[in-house]
């Protein structure tokens, strides 16, 4: 009898003891589902929007104006101060031939025109004096005809005198190369002591005022693109930042091989970042209308698997606005553009569709919806 009396409190201590670890698993199931109900999500809402290709572009920038510049006669280098690097003006001299030589020419061509000149004056004054006698009948009239002929036979001879000094100038100035243009010196193809002759490569100038990014596109696009199309350029001399440009031409021939045609953008001057070369490389994207609408999300929205799936968690709302749960959507993607992807099945316009908070959700799991600023 005692022994039996003993042995109660220890069943009660069992009861007791399993009551509660029952109630402690309620209570973290309870728990559980309370932490589930409280997943907090962002959503945005299927729209029906204008479809747009963007095209990844890589190119690189040209300059408007590279010249190679060379001598219209030939000589030898007596003058070049100028070095690859140096910024030149339009005008400066470049570089001088010995012009020696074409000096001398000079001087004599000046010297046979002064004669041309003094004995045309000669044969006016000698034709005027003809002329005043012949008024008196005491100079017979061929001479006065013979002296006017001298007349014209020295304004002739004068007019070849002046060109051939216009002409020994010129080659006097064609002794010295000058900039065509303001710019860098990028080539020195030349050194004081050289012969060189006309056509000949001796220095090249490169102007870095207005560069432009030039770019092989797809023939596909050519008629897509507009003449005033805009781009995002890139440059790997600024990581992160974005800069603009517009189409200048684009080129109607496609290359052969490629199958690709040129694609001419100017980058724009209030945006155009300071320090910029030619032969610099540029990444653009190519934003092109399809015109044409289609059903759109942000691109958080999708869900992408091993197997090729993608899917979208669509929201279904209940009696309080924030409060409501989801379901997997399978879904098949089209273009992708300006941060959104196009939704070609799967989808209509108007659901909405969780963007943020959507990488653990779970089927028919509550959500707590929140604004996309908190």
């Amino acid at each position: 009898m005692t022994s039996s009396v003993n042995a109660r409190p220890g069943a009660w201590v069992c009861i007791v003891t399993l009551l509660s670890v029952s109630m402690i698993g309620s209570i973290s199931a309870a728990h559980a589902k309370q932490g589930e109900s409280a997943v907090r999500v962002e959503v945005e809402q299927a729209s029906n929007t204008e479809l747009v290709n963007e095209v990844p572009l890589t190119g690189s920038l040209s300059a408007a104006r590279v010249a190679t510049l060379s001598a219209e006669v030939s000589g030898l280098v007596s003058e070049l101060d100028v070095d690859i690097g140096d910024r030149l003006d339009a005008g400066d001299t470049l570089l001088r031939l010995n012009d020696e030589l074409a000096g001398i020419a000079l001087q004599r061509a000046r010297a046979s025109a002064t004669s041309a000149r003094e004995r045309l004056e000669d044969s006016e004054r000698r034709l005027a004096e003809a002329q005043t006698l012949g008024a008196s009948n005491n100079i017979a009239a061929s001479e006065v005809r013979s002296r006017q002929s001298q007349v014209e036979v020295d304004r002739a001879e004068l007019a070849v005198a002046r060109a051939e000094v216009q002409q020994r100038e010129a080659e006097l100035r064609r002794h010295h190369v000058t900039v065509p243009f303001s710019g860098t010196l990028s080539r020195k193809l030349v050194e004081i002591g050289e012969w060189v002759n006309p056509g000949t490569g001796l220095l090249e100038i490169i102007s870095s005022q207005a560069l432009r990014a030039d770019f092989q596109v797809p023939q596909r696009f050519y008629p897509m693109i507009e003449d005033d199309s805009r781009l995002t350029l890139r440059f790997d001399a600024y990581p992160g930042k974005n800069f603009t440009g517009q189409v200048v031409h684009k080129v109607p021939q496609s290359r052969e091989r490629a199958r690709t045609f040129l694609l001419r953008v100017a980058l724009d001057e209030e945006d155009r970042p300071p320090m910029l070369i030619a032969g610099m490389s540029v990444d653009a994207t190519l934003r092109l209308a399809r015109g044409e609408k289609g059903v759109a999300v942000n691109r958080d929205a999708l869900l992408r698997y091993p197997d090729g799936r993608v899917t979208v968690w669509i929201v279904e709302r209940g009696e309080n606005e924030n409060q409501a749960r989801v379901t997997e959507q399978q879904v098949e993607p089209g273009l992708s553009f300006a941060g959104k992807v196009e939704i070609v099945s799967g989808l209509e316009a108007g659901e909405e569709v969780v963007v943020r908070g959507n990488e653990a959700l779970r089927e028919d799991q509550q959500v707590h919806i929140i604004d996309s600023e908190s």
